[in-house]
């Protein structure tokens, strides 16, 4: 058997006996002839403690040192973990992200993974060793520590998979699988075997919780074969890959929701060619990133333009279109919080009509409000106000038919 690349979150080594029950898997998969480079995260709530020590210092600390500070956690955890692996009779070396070659921009707090020099990895598996990696970390080429963002660890992995050409990427997590809605908030959701890509990537982007959305796409652009599985009990997971063969009937997939979402509106724009451009152009400059655009025209002459972004970005967003309000050349600002995105997701949208048709309809007959929508091939989100967002998942859950009493499969606990 080739080389294999584990990731285990946060939750799955968050305290010494999780460790110790990972130790155990990966000397499972050892025996098997399995190569395995394992890449893991911070323990538990060690990096919202560290956010929280950084904040009590400071209330505008700088991106380079928050990076300095956070990357500890993910050497505490690869220590920890390859002093278990050596415990058990094992050859085991762990390696900060740098030093297993993961190489990024510049961009502290937010950096995009470049390239990966696998000049360390590849000699410590000839050895026989398991490599520890520390995950959501790399260094830029000024020779800076940097992170990947929250979620950056399955990145890690991906990147890693890619560049050692691994047979394929195992997340473990507290969950046992993608389920059709989050179980916490859909009882009779259900566990999926097979999803594609494409459908995982739009799940992800859209609120699902289980993998980063930056992981799939990388796994998509280099088709590596990833499962999503639980470090908690002996489960099949669930396949992301090219193609399913599976619930091929179904038009939806899943339901996601996002209860995070802000809308800006900016009014009275004059209507040049170049408006939007410059709008979201600059937007781009400072990395918001924004979701669902609505235009509508007054005239010849004016534009008004809404758009939606995190709520943690909503801060950040107003201060800049306000200090750009003279060369964007606008005459109002507004911003709603409170609001909520709530989508639906399948590839059979493509070839199947009548989707959306279904889903305002299910909001209308819940008396939900939809304020923004968004289209593409295999999604339909609609920002509603958030007040509203868990029962409208529930109902539009029914709706498609993807209640386990319909599928007549187990729901799997979900123990998060």
């Amino acid at each position: 058997m080739g080389i294999v690349v584990k990731k285990f979150g946060g939750t799955s080594v968050g305290d010494v006996n999780r460790i110790q029950a990972v130790a155990d898997r990966i000397k499972q998969a050892a025996s098997q002839g399995q190569q395995c480079v394992v890449v893991v995260s911070a323990m538990g709530k060690s990096t919202d403690r560290l956010v929280d020590l950084a904040n009590q210092i400071s209330g505008n600390p700088s991106p380079r040192e928050m990076d300095m500070l956070l990357t500890t956690g993910e050497q505490v955890s690869i220590s920890l973990l390859t002093m278990a692996l050596q415990a058990r009779g094992l050859k085991a070396r762990s390696m900060t992200g740098w030093q297993a070659g993961i190489q990024t921009n510049a961009l502290h707090g937010k950096a995009m993974v470049k390239n990966v020099n696998t000049q360390a990895i590849l000699p410590s598996l000839n050895r026989g060793e398991i490599v520890v990696v520390a995950g959501f970390q790399g260094i830029s080429p000024e020779g800076e520590i940097t992170t990947l963002g929250r979620g950056g660890s399955d990145t890690t992995a991906v990147v890693l998979a890619v560049a050692l050409k691994a047979d394929f990427c195992e997340i473990y997590t507290d969950v046992t699988g993608v389920y059709t809605a989050d179980p916490r908030v859909v009882p009779l959701a259900k566990k999926i075997d097979e999803i594609t890509y494409e459908e995982m990537l739009e799940l992800a982007h859209l609120g699902a919780g289980v993998l980063h959305p930056r992981s799939v796409e990388a796994a998509l652009a280099n088709h590596v074969k990833l499962v999503v599985r639980s470090s908690f009990v002996d489960e099949p997971g669930t396949w992301v890959k090219g193609e399913r063969t599976l619930e091929t009937d179904l038009n939806v997939r899943g339901i996601a929701h996002d209860l995070n979402v802000t809308r800006i509106k900016i009014l009275n724009l004059p209507n040049h060619e170049n408006t939007l451009t410059q709008l979201f152009g600059l937007l781009g400059e400072a990395y918001i990133n924004v979701d669902i655009i609505v235009q509508s025209e007054h005239d010849h002459e004016k534009v008004d333009v809404a758009f939606s972004v995190q709520e943690s970005e909503e801060t950040a967003t107003l201060k800049l279109l306000e200090s750009a309000r003279e060369s964007l050349g606008y005459e109002e600002l507004i911003s709603e919080s409170g609001l909520a995105k709530v989508s639906a997701v399948g590839v059979g949208m493509m070839t199947r009509p009548g989707v959306a048709a279904k889903m305002f309809a299910t909001l209308s007959e819940a008396g939900i409000r939809v304020k923004m929508v968004s289209t593409s091939e295999i999604k339909i989100s609609c920002v509603i106000d958030k007040q509203y967002a868990l029962e409208a998942v529930r109902r539009l859950h029914t709706s498609f038919g993807l209640d386990y009493a319909e599928t007549k499969e187990p729901v799997l606990e979900k123990t998060r």
